[in-house]
């Protein structure tokens, strides 16, 4: 991977895709501290929540609390899954809003139990209020890579609801690997063909790490063009609707490829180690799987 004298967005995930996944619900106050230690990081654009319904994510209920407190410093955005969320949204201070769709049908209706036709057709009349606002949109597509349910998920599928996202005024569209099955042919097939549909200056690529190949997806992505990169610290994550669907590619192991190869983050990564280490020892009380996280925390005990 070949610096090209070009920086990257690393776009930190884990407050909101992270945090969701856990089985108890994070303190206010806590992840307050942890938005504050991202921002000392350096991440400049942070997702801090969802204002999707407590009864489906109460791990995040604490939304509109969280909203009125969000340190200085990032552009941070919220999911907003509907009408009602975005009603919610509009009484906070954040200035992105994001959507979730799903690439296949199946895991599209295990999600929002609609099809994906019927759910970006939901979510049209909330896209132009968002427009009409003056509010940044951001699109998730979900499984671009494969499906838990049906398995390989073909690019025109993909490049058919990118196009609809386009047409909804997305902003910035993340392609999700939902179930971190991509190769890096496979992820460069995609880039390349995505190139003709939108400028990839409004892409962005989110990994997860379940064989082991996401970091070789993110190179792979990087030398077709793909400049912002989705990530969690530590490697928080999955998805409640993907079976066996591992957490998302650490920040720490995105910032250290970059770094190593010469090509700007903009990320201070012995503090960003520091947070995960906090948010482990003094909140989750489990380990984080992070590689490059627990690289450097090795190396830290060992040299004391």
């Amino acid at each position: 991977m070949a610096a090209t004298g070009e920086g990257v967005t690393i776009y930190e995930v884990g407050p909101r895709d992270g945090l969701q996944n856990e089985p108890e619900s994070v303190a206010t106050a806590d992840k307050v501290e942890l938005l504050g230690r991202l921002a000392s990081a350096g991440l400049e654009r942070v997702e801090a929540t969802s204002f999707v319904s407590p009864k489906w994510i109460p791990q995040l209920a604490d939304a509109d609390a969280l909203a009125a407190e969000l340190p200085p410093g990032p552009t941070y955005s919220a999911l907003v899954p509907n009408q009602r969320g975005y009603e919610r949204f509009r009484r906070t201070p954040i200035p992105v809003a994001a959507f979730f769709v799903s690439a296949s049908e199946t895991h599209n209706r295990r999600n929002v139990n609609r099809s994906v036709v019927d759910h970006l057709e939901a979510f049209r009349p909330v896209a132009e209020r968002i427009r009409a606002d003056g509010i940044g949109l951001r699109a998730y597509v979900s499984t671009v890579c494969g499906c838990p349910y049906e398995g390989d998920v073909p690019v025109r599928t993909v490049v058919e609801v990118v196009r609809q996202l386009q047409l909804l005024g997305a902003d910035e569209i993340s392609l999700g690997d939902t179930i971190g099955v991509g190769t890096p042919r496979q992820v460069r097939e995609l880039v390349r063909t995505l190139a003709a549909e939108a400028p990839l200056g409004r892409i962005a690529l989110h990994l997860h790490d379940t064989y082991g190949r996401a970091l070789a997806n993110v190179a792979a992505a990087y030398e077709e063009g793909v400049r912002t990169f989705d990530a969690s610290l530590g490697g928080l994550g999955g998805c409640p609707y993907a079976p066996g669907a591992s957490g998302n590619v650490a920040t720490e192991d995105v910032v250290d490829l970059f770094e190593t190869q010469g090509i700007p983050t903009g990320v201070e990564l012995d503090t960003l180690v520091d947070a995960s280490a906090w948010l482990e020892e003094q909140v989750l009380r489990r380990p984080l799987p992070g590689r490059v996280y627990r690289a450097r925390r090795g190396a830290r005990e060992r040299a004391s």
